[in-house]
């Protein structure tokens, strides 16, 4: 369940040479999540009547910040003709407070969903605190030759905030000193992941032409990631016993990455006055092209003839999850008057379709990783001249491709009880769905 508030507020000045904007944010939010994994296999095969993982999370976010960006005509202020320049920043304080519980029962359920299971161990029982401070500026500089064409330079930094993952569990800590037992600090580092950071470049190129029929953008860019956020879950032995009962969630700070692509994106006018006078044939796409890699992933590694667990480097056999190298989308628009009922209108036949190459669920290799793949979609829809009414038929994902989206991975990283559990959630299907709108 998640709740949130959040106010901002701005004000603006605007005269022949400044365009700037000033402004207050405040977010007030909750996230709470509780639920029970039944690992019945595991606990039939070493004697117990069934074990269940029990997770409790809670987390309070509370932020603000303050945030201005100014826009100068520099033909104006200085007469270079057709440059202007944008400077902003924000400054954002947010603070998280996290209280995790993990119990692992035998028996049955937990408390809060049927109270038939016998708590056997407290795995976690976690209260933390944690404040998070940033500034982040952005500069453009653009030069407009003429009225069609803008091209442009930027820099900019963005801030996410850390926090607490509310499925982590204190006694999957590492013991980084190798003294025996897991600290107080050495538990909060590892429940507590950081504020992930990106500085960007950009560079690129908006055009139009033939009286507006025609625009297109196209962009160069290059990020630096540090402390780079990274979700997943473990499974954790909880008794020594070499089996393990409960699982972890753990969101790290994988260090460094580095992603720098290519863009272009882009619409226009085919053709007009094909079929009836009126109609128009309209085509629209958008091409990216992205290299993301680790340069530092710094993660501890048990090194299992000692048993000393140490620190290393491991960027070389981690992937960017969720980052195909290549998104193409490539639509038509073919619009004619049709009057229907009396009533003058504009019917418009939409076909789509997208297409994502290969890309990683996790960031390590998976039999669950989403091969490339490609969605096709249309739609018909009628509107009134008049009103605004319109009457619309959707079809999404036509030819019902299966794809993954996200999963759970306790084969490959570790494995949960002897379940060894692999799990995929796939996207939709193929869907159809009828709509009816106004616009006023």
């Amino acid at each position: 369940e998640d709740d949130q508030l959040s106010e901002e507020f701005q004000i603006s000045y605007s005269d022949d040479t400044v365009d700037a904007l000033a402004g207050f944010y405040y977010l007030d939010a909750n996230a709470f999540n509780e639920f029970d994994v039944l690992l019945g296999t595991t606990g039939a095969l070493i004697g117990l009547p069934g074990l269940n993982a029990y997770t409790f999370g809670n987390i309070d976010t509370k932020t603000w910040s303050v945030f201005a960006d100014a826009t100068i005509d520099l033909e104006a202020a200085m007469g270079w003709t057709g440059f202007e320049i944008s400077l902003g920043g924000r400054y954002t304080d947010d603070k998280r407070t996290g209280n995790i519980i993990r119990r692992t029962l035998i028996g049955g359920r937990s408390a809060s969903f049927g109270n038939t299971g016998t708590v056997i161990a407290t795995t976690s029982n976690f209260l933390g605190k944690a404040t998070f401070k940033d500034f982040t500026p952005r500069a453009v500089l653009a030069y407009k030759p003429d009225d069609d064409n803008n091209l442009y330079v930027s820099f900019s930094q963005g801030f996410k905030g850390g926090g607490f993952d509310p499925r982590g569990q204190t006694t999957a800590a590492p013991d980084l000193n190798n003294d025996g037992t897991r600290s107080a600090d050495e538990i909060y580092d590892f429940m507590q992941f950081d504020p992930e950071k990106i500085t960007t470049y950009e560079a690129g190129w908006k055009t139009s032409g033939f009286d507006g029929k025609y625009r297109s953008s196209f962009a160069v860019f290059y990020s630096d990631y540090t402390d780079v956020q990274i979700p997943g879950s473990i499974g954790v032995d909880t008794n020594n016993d070499g089996i393990a009962d409960n699982f972890s969630g753990v969101t790290t700070n994988a260090g460094k990455a580095r992603f720098y692509g290519v863009e272009f994106e882009g619409s226009g006018v085919v053709a007009e006055g094909m079929g009836s006078s009126g109609d128009s044939l309209t085509a629209n796409w958008a091409v990216g092209w992205i290299d993301a890699k680790f340069k530092e992933f710094i993660t501890a590694v048990l090194d299992p003839v000692t048993g000393v667990t140490s620190l290393q480097n491991v960027a070389a056999q981690r992937n960017i999850q969720n980052t195909p190298k290549w998104t193409v989308n490539f639509g038509l628009n073919y619009a004619t008057p049709l009057e229907v009922f009396g009533r003058a209108g504009e019917i418009a036949f939409i076909p789509s379709v997208s297409y994502r190459s290969k890309s990683s669920q996790f960031e390590f290799a998976s039999p669950i990783d989403q091969s490339g793949y490609a969605l096709v979609d249309a739609s018909i829809t009628w509107t009134a001249d008049d009103s605004g009414l319109q009457f619309g038929l959707h079809g999404k994902n036509l030819t019902d491709k299966k794809y993954k989206v996200a999963g759970y991975d306790f084969v490959t990283a570790s494995t949960l009880g002897l379940e060894g559990t692999l799990t995929a959630f796939y996207g939709d299907p193929r869907t159809v769905t009828a709509t009816v709108g106004l616009k006023f």
